[in-house]
């Protein structure tokens, strides 16, 4: 009987997921780990142009808005994360009233076990062409938090489930959150939600962040 492994080495999916997760608690994260976000600096990042490739060019996250926009948003967030829920209204907004915006969205599970089977489950609603619509249930949701909550959402957009079921079990979500984890941990990206905008991270509250200005900034910085 042959164990059901990634190609990043031969532990179960569920196991490798499980270390990656733990490492992140082991910082010192948790419940607690749930803010951020500004407008950029005039400076560019060096931290972020060199790891420009991983965030805006990974086929496996997935992208919101222009797939083409001269502006790219990142967005690191966890479902069980209420400050991504409060924020999420005005970056729909954003996307909404400037159509040349790409938003890259990396799953980024790390205050709840949920946190985790969320992310594994909207991963897999690619597979299904339903991803936004999953997405933005999950966002929008306000209630328990919990396993059935996440399916029954599923339910509620057209997924379903037994595929679904199937789908989080392919080694290519496993390697994308796994890779979406090294990639916040080399940015210091530590919370969520975590924005890198053209090329900085922002770094105040995300309560205050000013989508249309931080857009316009990046845009004027890129020219």
């Amino acid at each position: 009987m042959r164990n059901n492994a990634t190609n990043t080495g031969q532990l179960p999916i569920g196991v490798m997921l499980g270390l990656a997760v733990a490492g992140w608690f082991g910082l010192g994260l948790g419940a607690s780990a749930c803010r951020a976000a500004d407008v950029p600096p005039p400076a560019a990042d060096p931290t972020v142009i060199a790891y420009r490739g991983a965030l805006q060019n990974d086929r496996d996250s997935p992208v919101l808005g222009d797939a083409h926009g001269d502006v790219t948003i990142v967005e690191f967030f966890d479902y069980a994360c209420s400050y991504c829920k409060a924020v999420e209204p005005r970056l729909e907004s954003a996307l909404r009233t400037d159509r040349h915006v790409r938003l890259i969205l990396k799953e980024f599970p790390i205050l709840t076990p949920e946190s985790l089977i969320a992310a594994r489950a909207s991963l897999a609603s690619r597979r299904q062409h339903k991803y936004r619509q999953f997405h933005e249930a999950l966002m929008a949701y306000r209630g328990p938090w919990g396993e059935d909550a996440i399916f029954s959402t599923a339910r509620s957009v057209g997924l379903n489930i037994a595929r679904l079921r199937r789908d989080m079990a392919a080694p290519g979500i496993a390697n994308e959150i796994i890779n979406n984890f090294n990639l916040a941990r080399g940015l210091r990206i530590f919370q969520t939600p975590g924005f890198v905008v053209g090329d900085h991270i922002l770094t105040g509250p995300s309560a205050q962040i000013d989508f249309p200005a931080v857009i316009d900034e990046a845009r004027r910085q890129r020219s």
